[in-house]
């Protein structure tokens, strides 16, 4: 493990340069789930975007849901085969993942206490840590293992059902790009998942692959939302809804960006590529098509 510490700080820089709003985004709004400067379109879109970071344009409303909307999104563009992954069971238990041993985590990885990588650890520990707010159950994944009881996909089973099986899903883009920032048009079949339980899961910034899993009992939507950018990008974009955001902080960046408050409306967010959503696996007969919007 020592011997490839080099290699996994490497691929932490790289991860941690993409992965700084999703800190934003879950310390500011209590961790409830979920995650261009103008838009003509959107009436949430105000002139003043231009003072808001790129990366945390990833929200809006279900009204918003609707064929031709034309909006800016940000989807960070991260390489999997650089970023780090999760460990099998036995190698991430043997090391700590407690905010009590990060001087000992920092000397392992080789990290300075006073550099960007130990401040990314340190927050993503006290994330983890932190405790749920009302409704939430969470639990942060930093091994993919179904046989043993502390990891993400036994997580996901004890929320939607041990004995149901279970969908992943995930945005996929389409086309290769490097453009990670740009308006995109929503197109035709907007379609609404069957979810009568869900369970999203963030990636966060670490040495380490480590996911960050919650789910709530607050009434959520998830819909699969096709869009095509300015440059000719498609994209299959995942967008998960909360209904009510009654309990989130004022804070979060959404009521920043949309430019509402707590609780007095929906509020809707793109999830990044290597982000997942966990739904339990029915039956489908058909999808609602969004055509005039929700």
């Amino acid at each position: 493990m020592h011997s490839s510490s080099r290699n996994m700080a490497e691929n932490f820089l790289i991860l941690l340069l993409h992965l700084l709003v999703i800190m934003v985004y879950c310390s500011s709004h209590g961790r409830e789930m979920g995650g261009g400067t103008k838009n003509n379109m959107n009436h949430h879109m105000m002139n003043n975007h231009h003072d808001i970071d790129p990366s945390l344009m990833v929200f809006l409303t279900m009204k918003d849901l609707k064929v031709g909307q034309r909006m800016p999104i940000y989807f960070p563009k991260r390489d999997p085969s650089t970023s780090p992954k999760l460990w099998p069971k036995q190698e991430a238990d043997s090391v700590p993942f407690s905010l009590e041993k990060l001087p000992q985590l920092l000397q392992l990885f080789g990290f300075a206490r006073d550099s960007a990588q130990a401040k990314a650890m340190e927050d993503t520990l006290r994330e983890c840590e932190s405790k749920p707010i009302k409704g939430e159950v969470k639990f942060c994944a930093t091994s993919l293992d179904s046989a043993v009881t502390d990891s993400m996909l036994d997580f996901a089973q004890s929320i939607l059902g041990k004995d149901s099986g279970f969908r992943v899903l995930s945005t996929s883009h389409k086309t290769k790009s490097s453009v990670s920032f740009q308006n995109y048009t929503m197109l035709e079949d907007i379609k609404e998942m069957e979810a009568p339980k869900m369970v999203a899961c963030h990636t966060m910034p670490y040495p380490y692959g480590v996911f960050y899993c919650h789910s709530q009992t607050t009434q959520n939507k998830v819909y699969s939302v096709p869009l095509e950018g300015e440059n000719g990008d498609k994209v299959e974009a995942i967008v998960v809804c909360h209904l009510d955001t009654s309990q989130w902080g004022s804070s979060h960046p959404s009521f920043q960006v949309l430019a509402v408050k707590p609780g007095t409306t929906s509020v809707c967010h793109f999830f990044p590529a290597d982000n997942l959503i966990f739904v339990p696996k029915v039956e489908i007969e058909g999808f609602d098509i969004l055509r005039d919007g929700v």
